[in-house]
């Protein structure tokens, strides 16, 4: 492994460096749905009004996206929090692939077409069914839909995990019935295709880090058995279903189309499957279920078809998992994490299992396991079962606690955690549960910077993405959208704002200090990081945020 060179002129911490990631906390102007800045913080606005401070860039172009139009996420806001680069990402990737016919020349999408062509068999597409582009973008499968028609596939279904996520909370339908109509241009005597099952994607299929399998097990039974509540088309189930339940989009529960009785999709052997979302953290597990074999043991699968089956991308480099996908991943190279292994620097990273693959597997460039058993710690705390918006504080007290007994242990050059509160909370729409979750983060944050002044350590305080800074939808003159009630429409999805990185330290900041540049984004806190313990970035890393004097 490649080692990191000392500074010529050292800043001397002798105390760990510590990164705090506020996941989902952005930067966004006052008003009435912010729950960051209407929430009560002590800590945080202390810190913002008496020590150096920047704003980053975590969205679009500064962390790989296509465009500043595309919101920032927790997958890639860690690649480049822990890498110190941009690297083209996963929608980015896609869309390139698709629109040079790259993908669709490659032998995974023709082996995929060739199984249905010689055997008559169905071709099945599975996935976040929205242009939210953080897990998956709805022009991707229409784009595969299309080109199976034209290479012969003579039958399609398609299996729509429903978002209000990433998207509007209650905005299924303005995706389904264009593109029922879109698949209605499409069916011919040559070709049929049709949706054929559903449900909301944080009540099936899109479990992640194996913290609720039942997820996977419903969306098996849904999407392979159709087994399930039968309705006569996605219209039909999303309302009824949302009459029912008052639920949104992305808790509604699984549904299967059927006609006269029979599930019109049911996976059988000799199929095709693609999942087509790109991000991998929801993607493992369905795959696995797909790939595994007699060994599995998550659940009883009931029956296995005999497929081909295929990822948008390979979720997991390491494991290879699944084996066969679309799209080439990005080499993520030059690692954080990598650096510090080779140079015998000791590490710790914690969190809770929401966010514990970010601090782990996406920091360290969408690899599994550690760079070195000798010198690196990672470890994980339970995330709650129960829905997030019932217990804001999540495990933060516990993540906090294990923060500071690393700092106090002596053990650790660098310490990184995050802390879910704010995204995961964020993403219910639930604004009163945000304003607690940010509240019992900042508590948090004042334990933890006492440790590290005690430790005579640096604390690096930021966040991946916005959330929890815009929780309620607005026109384009800024204005509150509503309910047909009166209350004020929930936003669900990331924002597009900046957000903060703050410099604690009560002991070195005369000996550096805080460049005055605009534009810096996420990936700059890497060289800042390795400035901070006495080394030099790298130079295929973006710039430090701070000069030494």
């Amino acid at each position: 492994m490649a080692k990191l060179n000392k500074l010529k002129k050292e800043i001397g911490v002798t105390g760990p460096v510590v990164t705090i990631v506020m996941d989902g906390v952005g930067l966004a102007p006052d008003g009435p749905g912010n729950a960051v800045k209407n929430a009560y913080t002590p800590t945080l606005d202390m810190l913002m009004a008496n020590y150096p401070w920047t704003k980053l860039r975590a969205h679009g172009t500064a962390v790989g996206l296509m465009s500043d139009d595309d919101m920032g996420n927790s997958e890639v806001g860690h690649n480049a929090l822990g890498s110190g680069q941009v690297f083209a990402q996963g929608a980015k990737l896609v869309s390139e692939s698709i629109a040079s016919g790259k993908m669709f020349d490659g032998q995974t999408w023709k082996t995929l077409v060739s199984n249905c062509v010689e055997n008559g068999s169905v071709f099945h597409f599975i996935g976040l069914f929205s242009d939210g582009n953080v897990h998956s973008h709805i022009d991707h499968l229409k784009a595969m839909v299309k080109r199976a028609k034209a290479d012969g596939v003579r039958t399609a279904r398609i299996h729509i995990l429903l978002d209000g996520r990433d998207v509007g909370e209650t905005s299924a339908l303005d995706y389904v019935n264009p593109f029922e109509e879109f698949l209605t241009s499409l069916c011919d005597a040559s070709f049929d295709a049709k949706i054929a099952s559903g449900g909301g994607r944080m009540k099936i299929t899109m479990d992640r880090y194996e913290a609720n399998w039942k997820m996977v097990e419903d969306g098996w039974h849904t999407h392979v058995l159709g087994d399930g509540r039968q309705f006569a088309s996605a219209k039909e189930a999303i309302e009824t279903c949302r009459a029912e339940t008052g639920a949104i989009d992305q808790d509604l529960p699984a549904f299967v189309i059927a006609k006269d009785g029979k599930p019109v999709g049911t996976v059988e052997d000799g199929d095709s499957v693609v999942f087509f979302n790109f991000r991998g953290d929801r993607a493992i597990e369905i795959s696995k279920a797909f790939e595994a074999g007699s060994d599995f043991d998550k659940f009883d699968r009931i029956r296995v078809p005999k497929v081909i089956y295929a990822g948008m991308l390979e979720y997991d480099g390491d494991l290879h998992v699944p084996s066969r996908y679309l799209v080439a991943p990005p080499a993520i190279t030059n690692t954080m994490g990598e650096y510090l292994a080779g140079t015998g620097i000791a590490q710790y990273a914690v969190s809770e299992t929401q966010k514990y693959g970010h601090v782990t597997y996406f920091w360290n460039g969408n690899r599994s396991g550690k760079f070195d058993e000798k010198t690196e710690t990672y470890e994980e705390i339970p995330s709650d079962l129960v829905p997030f918006e019932q217990r804001p504080w999540m495990q933060c007290a516990l993540v906090a606690d294990k923060i500071i007994e690393a700092i106090e242990s002596g053990k650790y050059r660098y310490i990184r955690a995050n802390f879910p509160n704010g995204d995961m909370v964020g993403h219910t729409g639930n604004y009163e549960a945000t304003v607690i979750s940010v509240e019992s983060l900042d508590l948090q944050l004042a334990r933890i910077i006492k440790a590290v002044d005690a430790a005579h350590g640096v604390a690096i305080i930021t966040a991946d993405h916005g959330n929890s800074d815009e929780m309620y939808e607005t026109d384009k003159k800024g204005n509150v959208k509503t309910n047909p009630d009166g209350s004020p429409k929930a936003k669900t999805s990331h924002t597009l704002n900046p957000v903060p990185c703050i410099l604690y330290d009560n002991f070195y900041s005369d000996r550096y200090a805080l460049k005055k540049a605009e534009g810096f984004g996420l990936a700059n806190v890497a060289a800042t990081t390795v400035n901070l313990l006495g080394y030099e970035a790298p130079a295929m890393w973006c710039d430090s945020l701070i000069e030494i004097k």
